[in-house]
């Protein structure tokens, strides 16, 4: 659930509530208890991304660093194919 800001438009109160998503907007001010309040747009807090492989910069397994597709001994160019048991062995 996310903290939203508030402003009232009166007095000027600022401060945070923890609302659920779905919840309406508050309206009323608690400090002058005026139907004035508004919804602050914030730049909010960033993703945070827990674990590996997220970024380009980070350690990869063996199997990812080994040269990509193993070649296909059968090709007559030398080159990769996924059908044949020579690659996927």
């Amino acid at each position: 659930m996310p903290t939203y800001d508030y402003e009232c438009k009166d007095c000027g109160y600022t401060f945070e509530k923890f609302q659920s998503m779905a919840e309406d907007a508050l309206k009323t001010c608690p400090q002058c208890q005026k139907d004035e309040l508004r919804r602050l747009v914030g730049g909010g807090m960033g993703v945070i991304f827990k674990g590996s492989g997220f970024y380009v910069n980070d350690a990869k397994s063996k199997s990812s660093t080994s040269g990509g597709a193993k070649k296909c001994e059968s090709s007559s160019d030398g080159g990769s194919c996924s059908g044949c048991a020579a690659a996927n062995s």
